[in-house]
């Protein structure tokens, strides 16, 4: 993910370009790194290292949506649909 990547999605996901400790941000900047992942495992199927840290940041991003879904629904349901994570 290039800088300019994580920029724009702090920007359209947070109050502002700084804003990047909020749930949602938290959410989308994982799911871009896990779809980045998932695309490198296609060609290096045998990288068993790489698919520890993507699976530690699938529990991440679900522990992220758990919380999310406790404290507000409906910005957890905006989010997975926004994202297109299905649950």
């Amino acid at each position: 993910m290039t800088k300019e990547e994580k920029i724009e999605i702090i920007k359209k996901f947070g109050k502002s370009e700084k804003d990047s400790g909020k749930a949602e941000v938290q959410i989308a900047l994982l799911t871009k790194r896990i779809n980045d992942l998932t695309d490198h495992f296609n060609a290096h199927k045998k990288d068993h290292h790489s698919r520890r840290g993507l699976m530690m940041m699938v529990g991440k991003r679900r522990r992220l949506l758990d919380y999310l879904s406790s404290k507000d629904i409906e910005r957890y349901r905006a989010i997975i649909k926004e994202l297109n994570i299905r649950k």
